[in-house]
């Protein structure tokens, strides 16, 4: 019979990478994870990791048990949570809230999506939403009596930070896209060079904030200076100044769930960004709402391309 725990553990490795990096978030050491993935195989009688002295690479059968061990842990998780709601009135987590902080396009674009699902009311939880920009809500949830759970990204490798004592999950990188107006008469999905664009106007964030920081270093180490002809922080915005024939701009492909028409989506290879969404919690004790949240909130994410 194959456990769960290790379904679980199964998800981490594919996401990471290796098993050292998968035993951090997990609580394991490196050894165990690999025990853990063994004794999966021995239970399963497939392979799922080809191992050598520096790297393992998952097969094809651990890619196809990831996509069913989802299905599985939500099915699981979903049962937790409706067994808590069910158990009585002393079961305080059944009536418990559970507190989120969440960023603008994610709760514009995924969290709509999610609690408009058939089944939502039966799952017994009831969210109570902070939308705000990342550094407010992991501020809320260091105060430790605001949030329970963050939502946040973060755009390369600096700016934003969080204390080591968070538990961190990663759920998925949200790749910027490159829209131009449509008068510019560039093909939809053209591949072009990024010199090609140097001279064009262009809708760029406010200096000094940390997704400018990265996209002027972005731009600078490829000698592009663009013309800026407006500094705009809200990506919906962003857009549909972009649809006016205004500039080009570069917009995460969460937040064009809902483009406006007039707009042509390039791709321009020098030009690789994204912004990595991340689960922040204080401590490592998950409750099955919790659990169950975040795998319907991952879910709607691989709905819109957007999975570890």
């Amino acid at each position: 019979m194959v456990n769960p725990v290790h379904l679980r553990t199964l998800l981490e490795v594919i996401a990471r990478g290796s098993f050292a990096a998968a035993a951090v978030p997990l609580g394991y050491t490196a050894s165990a994870v690999s025990q853990q993935m063994t004794a999966l195989e021995r239970d399963t009688g497939v392979e799922l990791f080809r191992r050598s002295a520096r790297a393992i690479e998952p097969t094809a059968a651990a890619a196809t048990m990831a996509r069913h061990a989802r299905k599985v842990l939500t099915d699981i998780d979903a049962l937790l949570a409706a067994s808590s709601t069910t158990a009585g009135d002393a079961d305080v987590d059944a009536t418990q809230e559970l507190r989120l902080g969440i960023f603008p396009s994610l709760a514009t674009f995924a969290l709509p999506r999610l609690l408009g699902a058939k089944d939502w009311a039966g799952l017994g939880i009831r969210l109570r939403v902070s939308v705000g920009e990342p550094h407010q809500t992991i501020a809320s949830l260091q105060a430790g009596n605001e949030l329970d759970l963050a939502l946040v990204f973060q755009v390369g490798q600096t700016g934003l930070g969080w204390p080591g004592t968070m538990d961190r999950q990663w759920l998925g990188d949200d790749d910027f896209r490159v829209v131009v107006p449509a008068s510019w008469k560039f093909a939809d999905g053209a591949r072009v060079e990024a010199d090609q664009l140097a001279n064009m106007p262009w809708i760029m964030h406010h200096p000094g904030t940390s997704d400018a920081t990265v996209i002027s270093r972005l731009f600078a180490s490829l000698d592009l200076h663009p013309r800026i002809v407006a500094h705009c922080d809200d990506f919906n915005a962003s857009l549909h100044l972009a649809s006016t024939g205004l500039g080009a701009a570069l917009v995460p492909a969460l937040a064009m769930q809902q483009q406006p028409s007039g707009l042509v989506v390039l791709d321009v290879p020098e030009i690789r960004l994204a912004r990595s969404i991340f689960a922040l919690q204080i401590g490592h004790t998950r409750s099955p709402k919790v659990d169950v949240f975040m795998d319907r909130l991952a879910a709607e994410l691989r709905q819109i391309s957007i999975a570890p």
